[in-house]
């Protein structure tokens, strides 16, 4: 993979509004989704202030030297709504996401002062490249269902009930991916650095055209876009005002101090169980997603900046992201595959997107634009992002000798049991697919590892 700019370039500012939208909008899609799926107060507009207020301290803690967004974390998603459990009022419920969150990043800082005096060899001899290259791969194509969903979801609901796969939000989201590829592979080198806007644009005017045509032909397969949620955002007691062009998100912390009051032991327990264990599951994903962009950017960022110093970012970052959008956040495979895909490195262009997710989360209609975009154009990019991510994992794989039957072992154990989705629920704790392969694929390499050389 060839990097254009490096972690420390800096482009010219044209480009660089350019490249720091192109990262947003890799990562806002997911990162909105989440306030989404819990719901209870929580909004999308507040979630994208907490991203881009956690990518700002993860970039302080390291140093300018790792160039990726973190986003809202869905690993925490059980967690989340467990704060939530048992008909809590809704500001009790977001003080206990402040608190899972600080329990959470609290783990993060625990590691990294034990890395910090230990090194991070006895990590590297843990999880050698047989282990987080297919850790990585399955990250990937554990998503790929994902993207798949999306490519043929249409986001407006018919009147005659549930919407079925769509062939013209296929065509829509092959369009958006198709334009993708051909600008990053036969572009010069300004459009090789911004595909997924030239991408994204090419999808959302395909879809808005459809929908046109389905308004006025009454043919509802072709209404790809949801246009009311422009409504939704801006009408205030159905007309215009001032607030529907410009907001303040709906910060968490400020509902979360009248909670206080009701705080108990006992819910302070259930909020530790239900985000402490998830803590050690993402941190070993930040590993894996720390590792794979070290192999794209050609620098170990395990060594410099640091593992202590990515998890202090993390963890910090996380808790800061939490404060106002509620969402934990965690580093972004899109981020990095957007990366790896374009060359671009440059922690200058991540500056500028959280700054820019900080800006946009004030300006309604931008957040409506965002919120409607049609998933099967989100499923177009998607396909190239996270393949690239499975990709990435494999290219691993290349320092490793599969001729040993002990790493031939490990890496079919994490394949099999990831993509096949094998889970662990231990209480109120469930381990994911992603974590379970891990832990055994880390057994299996431990198991083994008195493996005799092979006599024929």
């Amino acid at each position: 993979m060839q990097i254009l700019y490096s972690v420390s370039s800096k482009p010219k500012a044209g480009q660089l509004i350019f490249f720091a939208i192109q990262q947003m909008l890799a990562i806002l899609a997911a990162t909105i989704a989440v306030p989404a799926i819990i719901g209870n107060g929580l909004t999308p507009a507040a979630a994208m202030f907490g991203a881009g207020c956690g990518t700002l301290v993860y970039l302080f803690f390291t140093k300018w030297r790792s160039p990726v967004f973190l986003g809202s974390s869905f690993a925490f998603i059980g967690s989340m709504f467990a704060a939530f459990a048992g008909g809590v009022s809704m500001s009790l419920g977001m003080l206990g996401l402040v608190i899972g969150s600080f329990f959470a990043g609290l783990v993060y800082v625990i590691i990294s002062i034990v890395i910090r005096f230990t090194g991070v060899q006895w990590l590297n001899r843990l999880m050698p490249a047989v282990i987080i290259g297919p850790t990585v791969a399955i990250i990937g194509l554990g998503l790929a269902r994902n993207a798949i969903g999306d490519l043929i979801r249409i986001d407006v609901v018919p009147s005659h009930g549930a919407a079925s796969p769509s062939y013209i939000a296929l065509a829509c989201g092959l369009i958006t991916l198709f334009v993708t590829m051909l600008c990053s592979t036969y572009g010069n080198k300004r459009v090789r650095l911004i595909p997924f806007i030239l991408g994204i644009l090419a999808g959302y005017a395909t879809a808005a055209i459809f929908t046109v045509i389905g308004n006025l032909a009454g043919i509802e397969a072709f209404r790809v876009i949801d246009f009311s949620v422009f409504g939704n955002y801006m009408l205030e007691n159905g007309s215009l005002s001032l607030r529907s062009f410009v907001s303040v998100p709906d910060f968490i912390f400020l509902h979360a101090f009248h909670g206080v009051s009701e705080l108990s032991l006992s819910y302070i327990a259930t909020i530790f169980v239900a985000y402490v264990p998830v803590a050690f599951v993402v941190f070993a994903e930040h590993v894996a997603d720390h590792k794979n962009l070290s192999s794209i950017i050609h620098k170990d960022l395990l060594k410099k900046p640091g593992l202590s110093r990515t998890l202090r970012g993390d963890g910090i970052g996380s808790f800061v992201g939490t404060l106002f959008g509620g969402c934990p956040n965690t580093t972004y495979g899109e981020s990095i595959a957007c990366v790896a895909i374009t060359g671009n490195a440059s922690t200058i262009t991540i500056f500028v997107a959280a700054i820019g997710c900080i800006l946009f989360s004030f300006v309604t209609p931008l957040v409506a634009f965002v919120d409607s975009i049609p998933a099967c154009v989100m499923g177009g990019v998607c396909v190239a992002l996270y393949g690239f991510i499975a990709v990435s994992g494999l290219k691993m794989l290349q320092q490793v000798n599969l001729d040993k039957n002990r790493n031939l072992f490990v890496a079919s154990t994490i394949f099999i049991t990831g993509i096949g989705g094998l889970t662990i629920t231990v209480g109120a704790v469930t381990l994911t697919s992603i974590a379970t392969a891990l832990i055994l694929g880390i057994l299996v390499n431990a198991m083994l590892s008195g493996e005799k050389p092979q006599e024929y």
